[in-house]
């Protein structure tokens, strides 16, 4: 034992940091709160993809589906016309990955080819698209099970 100026002060082996030391508080802080950063991230990212698309695929459509009205006596196949049209509106999309479904004059069409809607293109008639198209909403390895972007529009034929 030590003795000092106010009295005896016994020796210890362990001794405490002093009250202002904060070693490692910075590093547990940052453990904890960047996981949760990243998944915020992360899923702002993924959410942000998903509207680029979904506004590209809206634009698109829309412009589509304003060529396909204006197309009547053109076109021998109008739906192979809209097909084209929408790759060329809407590169940044797979092609293969999207759905079409068109209305023209009351008929329904669910593949790129109709030759026997270039017959019910009468002017004053409605022409309509629907198009769909897969979208992924992931944040490390967790996704939505089915997120599938649409759009739809439809004209009056010229």
């Amino acid at each position: 034992m030590f003795r000092s100026v106010c009295g005896w002060i016994k020796e210890s082996r362990w001794r405490r940091p002093a009250a202002g030391s904060k070693r490692g508080q910075s590093l547990v802080e940052f453990s904890l709160a960047m996981p949760m950063l990243l998944i915020t991230m992360t899923g702002m990212l993924s959410f942000g993809i998903a509207m680029y698309n979904f506004v590209v695929l809206t634009n698109a459509v829309g412009t589509t589906v304003t060529l396909l009205s204006m197309s009547r006596g053109q076109t021998t196949d109008p739906c192979a016309l809209a097909y084209t049209a929408m790759q060329s509106a809407a590169p940044s999309l797979t092609a293969a990955s999207l759905g079409f479904t068109f209305v023209i004059n009351g008929s329904t069409y669910t593949t790129t080819s109709c030759t026997a809607a270039a017959a019910g293109m009468v002017q004053g008639a409605s022409a309509q698209m629907k198009v769909t198209y897969p979208c992924t909403m992931a944040v490390y390895g967790l996704s939505v099970p089915s997120c599938s972007l649409a759009a739809q529009t439809a004209e009056m034929i010229q």
